[in-house]
Order: structure tokens, then C-alpha cells, then sequence
């Protein structure tokens, strides 16, 4: 009886001794850290088409009019190849990516923006993967009669570092006075104060965010959209448990009155835009790892 007591004892013990070991990592588990660092890839302006190889494959002319960003070569019949051996209109030379959103028109001439602002978002907690090759998707709803979600699409009138009008329609922008965001001060000892009001000249711009969750298997989906999801707080859900960075896309036009644009797409709700990834592979996961772990990362050093 003895003994048994004292092997129940003993038994005892070592499980409070594993139960206690494990608390420090449950505890790092409740609250793990959000890290990660940001990157541009910034496009220029590429071509006009009524193509769109994700959604119309292989059906030239198909489409309403996309206006075409980064890729030179981006048509209905592109593939992963295709685009890998054609040029890039983007600062950093390893991004072979596509990126396409509808054809914008004021009183029926197209509007051409100069430039694609790409932003590569790159936060999270525990993991974060790059974007397997030949990932297509598409953010925003093309058919949209009502106003989608801003954390999807949204207008605004942006210049500089100002950005104001956050609408879900086009705005009147122009010279604004706009207080920029933080504080500072004149001396080390003296009292922070907000940054002043200034002066900024404003444009039309569109903004698309992509999502970045990934179900990890499918490169696209039928409705490309449904392999891939939003993360709530940069957390994905179960159903696509692999992070991927968050683009967010920004166009920017040379025009200051947005009231009568209208997309190819129809009217001003309907903003989307499309990805087709075509990186050098081993560039972006360098970007990637190098990037989410905080270290100094510039795209445009950046090597595979």
C-alpha cells in the first residue's frame, strides 16, 4: 500500500512538473507579437487592354478595359513563363508581377495614371509565407452596385504624405490644408507639439487591398476569390491558415474632380483589381523572411 502511494506520488509530480513547464510557452502563446516590416515595389503605368487572364484566360478582347501596371507583356494568354521572360515596369526589377484595375474615363476619354504605388504589408505573428508562384486572385467585386467595404477598396484624394476624403465615391480634391498625423520637437527639452497644418495639392486616387490570407493549396479558385481571405487583426482563419503579405495598391491620377469618372467596370463602386504573381521566387522569400523578422530590408537590393 506504501509503495503504491508513493508511486502515485511520484506520478503526481512529474505531471505538475510538465503541466508547470508548459505554462511559459501557453503564456507566450496568449500573447504572441506582432512584428513585421513593409516594402515597396512602385510600377509605372504599362499598357491598355481588354484582356484579363485571370478571369477571361485565353479570350482576347473578352474584357471591359483593364489599365495594366508592372508585367510589359500581361495579356489574356499570360502564364507564369510568359510573364518571367518579359520586362517590368517596377523599381524592383525581380517583381514580374501583373497588376491590372479597370480602364478610369472622365467624360468618356481614358484617364492614364503615371504610376501603381505598391505596398507590400508584411505583419504578423507567427509565420509568414511569400506568394507561391502563379497566384492569381482578384480584390474588390467588379459587379458591385453598392458600396464595397473600405477595407477592400476605397477613393480618396491623396498627395504627398496628405490623405483626405476616404470616400466610397470619387471626390473634388485639389489644394487642401491638411494637419499631418504625430508631433514634434524643437528642442530635446522642449514640449511636443502637433506637427502644423500644410498646404498640399491633392489627386484622385483608388485604392485596393488585397487579401492575405492563403488556403495553401489552390493557386486560384472559380470565382478567383474564395481561395484566398482577409485576416482579422493580421490573424488568418482556419479555413486559410497560411499569411501571405497584404498588398494595398494605390493609383493615383492626374485629375482633382472625380465627380463624373466612371470605371470600365461601371460607375465608381465597382473598384477591383487584379495579381498575378510572377516574382523571382527566391528574391521575394528573401524579402519576406527578411522583412517579417525586422531586419533592414530594401527592395531594391534586394537578391535571390
Amino acid at each position: 500500500m506504501g509503495r503504491n502511494d508513493s508511486a502515485r506520488r511520484a506520478a503526481f509530480a512529474v505531471i505538475v512538473s510538465l503541466s508547470l513547464a508548459a505554462l511559459p510557452a501557453a503564456a507566450a502563446g496568449r500573447h504572441p507579437k506582432l512584428q513585421g516590416n513593409n516594402f515597396f515595389s512602385n510600377c509605372r503605368f504599362s499598357h491598355v487592354a481588354p484582356d484579363d487572364p485571370i478571369v477571361y484566360p485565353r479570350a482576347p478582347g473578352r474584357s471591359h478595359s483593364h489599365t495594366f501596371f508592372g508585367n510589359t507583356s500581361t495579356d489574356a494568354s499570360s502564364t507564369v513563363a510568359s510573364l518571367r521572360a518579359a520586362g517590368t515596369t517596377c523599381s524592383v526589377k525581380a517583381d514580374k508581377a501583373a497588376y491590372w484595375v479597370p480602364t478610369l474615363f472622365q467624360g468618356g476619354r481614358e484617364v492614364r495614371p503615371a504610376k501603381a504605388q505598391v505596398y507590400y504589408v508584411l505583419r504578423g505573428y507567427d509565420q509568414m509565407s511569400p506568394f507561391p508562384a502563379g497566384l492569381r486572385m482578384v480584390a474588390g467585386d467588379a459587379p458591385a452596385m453598392r458600396p464595397q467595404p473600405t477595407h477592400v477598396t476605397f477613393w480618396a484624394c491623396g498627395g504627398g504624405a496628405v490623405r483626405i476624403r476616404i470616400s466610397h465615391t470619387a471626390s473634388t480634391c485639389g489644394v487642401v490644408r491638411a494637419r499631418m498625423k504625430g508631433v514634434f520637437k524643437s528642442c530635446p527639452t522642449c514640449p511636443a507639439r502637433r506637427l502644423p497644418e500644410v498646404r498640399a495639392k491633392t489627386f484622385v486616387e483608388l485604392h485596393v487591398d488585397f487579401p492575405d490570407c492563403w488556403d495553401g493549396h489552390r493557386l486560384d479558385s472559380p470565382d478567383h476569390r474564395s481561395h484566398m481571405a482577409y485576416s482579422r487583426n493580421y490573424v488568418c482563419p482556419a479555413s486559410h491558415p497560411v499569411k501571405v503579405p497584404l498588398i494595398r495598391l494605390m493609383i493615383r491620377y492626374p485629375i482633382t474632380d472625380g465627380r463624373h469618372v466612371v470605371l470600365a467596370s461601371g460607375g465608381q463602386l465597382s473598384g477591383h483589381a487584379d495579381f498575378f504573381n510572377a516574382w523571382d521566387e527566391r528574391t521575394l522569400a528573401n524579402l519576406v523572411e527578411t522583412c517579417f523578422h525586422e531586419r533592414p530590408c530594401d527592395p531594391r537590393a534586394a537578391h535571390g
